[in-house]
């Protein structure tokens, strides 16, 4: 019997799982990986909840950018309590997709204590990608940054960056209703 070591095991499972439809939908809509599995979101996470959390395998699937479910699986497996604000740092700077940002904020960085450092740090970056994750991560820190991420999504929104836009207008809303009550 063949014995499969950690990577192995989990490529395996996203081959089982693949859809080559949605796979080839991605890619015919842009998407840049090299791989696709075309997983959706549920499937990948089931995937993770079989995974025990390690430092080591979410390295190795982050550092496999050429594989969308990789990236998307390593936020979820990396425990929590070695995620360091230097590791934080350059992870966002290697973020491909706003997909991999939202599940990399809401999987991750938003249970950190410095994710309102994060999130300032990134705004202030020329990497529109950086700031988009920002934002992201800044709708998590809402209830406790109002006047700072609403006057953060304003300077943003005049950029006209259309990777941040709509995320700039979601914030600006959501912090309108957040004033009206």
């Amino acid at each position: 019997m063949t014995k499969f070591n950690e990577m192995q095991t989990v490529k395996r499972r996203f081959f089982a799982m693949r859809n080559g439809a949605v796979a080839d939908n991605m890619r015919r809509h842009g998407a840049k990986y090299r791989i696709i599995f075309g997983l959706n979101l549920p499937q990948i996470i089931e995937i993770a909840n079989e995974t025990p959390n390690s430092e080591v395998l979410a390295e190795a699937l982050w550092k496999n950018q050429s594989t969308r479910e990789s990236l998307l699986m390593a936020p979820m497996i990396y425990p929590r309590e070695k995620f360091g604000f230097e590791t934080a740092c350059r992870w966002v700077s290697e973020v491909p997709t706003a997909e991999v940002g939202d599940v990399l904020c809401h999987r991750l960085l938003r249970h950190k204590d410095y994710a309102w450092q994060l999130a300032e740090a990134m705004m202030k970056s020329t990497v529109a990608m950086e700031r988009y994750v920002a934002l992201r991560l800044m709708f998590n820190l809402l209830p406790t940054h109002v006047d700072e991420i609403e006057s953060f999504a304003k300077i943003e929104h005049q950029n006209n960056e259309p990777l941040t836009a709509m995320l700039c207008c979601q914030l600006i809303d959501e912090i309108e209703f957040l004033k009206e009550e």
